[in-house]
């Protein structure tokens, strides 16, 4: 285990230098094994922190080739979370997912299989984002046009 790999670590899963070294430990150097370790410590981080308030809003929009558009609200709990690339990279994907699934609502949404992953669900990849961000992240609504 060097810099480097707890760098690499850090930069492919957005969490925390000493959780990226802990998870190298654990893993006896192995990446792969380590980078599952950071991820599923994060679900488990996400999942602590569902309920919590989310005051702080975002309007995410997405229009592909011109036929399709969508208009996303997400919510986390502070300005800061919501300004943040982890935040905007999910919001972003998020609005993808919508313009290429076109699910009816929410728990629709978030059910399904996530299209640049399809081992993971939409759920998923939010609790992922929360583990990272370290707050609760929520999809409040959207609104899907196609012409």
């Amino acid at each position: 285990m060097n810099k480097a790999d707890i760098q690499k670590l850090r930069e492919e899963t957005g969490a925390g230098v000493m959780d990226c070294k802990r998870a190298l430990e654990e893993a006896n150097g192995h990446f792969e094994k380590a980078k599952d370790i950071v991820r599923e410590r994060g679900i488990v981080i996400a999942e602590k922190k569902e309920g919590r308030a989310t005051g702080a809003g975002l309007l995410k929009e997405y229009i592909h080739n011109e036929r399709v558009g969508v208009l996303l609200e997400m919510r986390g709990e502070t300005d800061f979370a919501i300004h943040s690339e982890p935040f905007q990279e999910l919001a972003h994907a998020l609005a993808m997912q919508i313009a290429a699934m076109a699910p009816e609502d929410v728990d629709e949404l978030l059910k399904q299989n996530y299209i640049k992953n399809e081992s993971m669900t939409v759920e998923t990849l939010i609790k992922e984002t929360m583990g990272v961000v370290g707050e609760n992240i929520t999809v409040a609504r959207f609104c899907r046009y196609e012409l």
